[in-house]
């Protein structure tokens, strides 16, 4: 059973279809971790272009689901309760397999700097326990 639906997770997060890229938050260590699943259906919106006849999820659409991941995980804490977590930068983005209809993505985000209302977050994604993407994640709290 999920910790959070996607339903609560808009309580933490300003995103909304067809911005929300996470369906549930499996694990959750408020400040430190959380771990999330996007189920990919070949419905997604972004499929009918990228790329007709062979659907690839977008490579930046998985680190913005890590980063939907990562702020669950910080904006959990009470004092950023309400708060919206920006992109401030990406380092050491890799993409190692192709993310296609049918996936279960598992988004895996960690903090690992804070200072202030800015962060890093080390991000994995996988599919069937093989790393698809991986990156570290700067994000600023507005």
């Amino acid at each position: 059973m999920s910790l959070y639906t996607a339903r609560e997770i808009m309580d933490i997060i300003p995103h909304r279809y067809p911005f929300l890229l996470i369906d549930t938050i499996e694990e959750l260590e408020p400040g430190v971790r959380a771990l999330g699943k996007k189920c990919v259906s070949v419905n997604e919106p972004y499929f009918q272009g990228h790329f007709p006849g062979n659907p690839v999820m977008p490579g930046v659409l998985i680190l913005e689901a890590l980063a939907q991941v990562g702020a669950v995980a910080f904006l959990s804490l009470p004092e950023w309760k309400g708060r919206t977590a920006y992109f401030a930068g990406i380092d050491r983005a890799k993409f190692r397999k192709k993310v296609i209809p049918g996936d279960e993505l598992l988004l895996e985000t960690t903090i690992i700097r804070v200072k202030g209302p800015m962060g890093v977050g080390r991000a994995v994604a996988s599919v069937g326990g093989r790393k698809v993407a991986e990156a570290e994640l700067t994000f600023a709290v507005g």
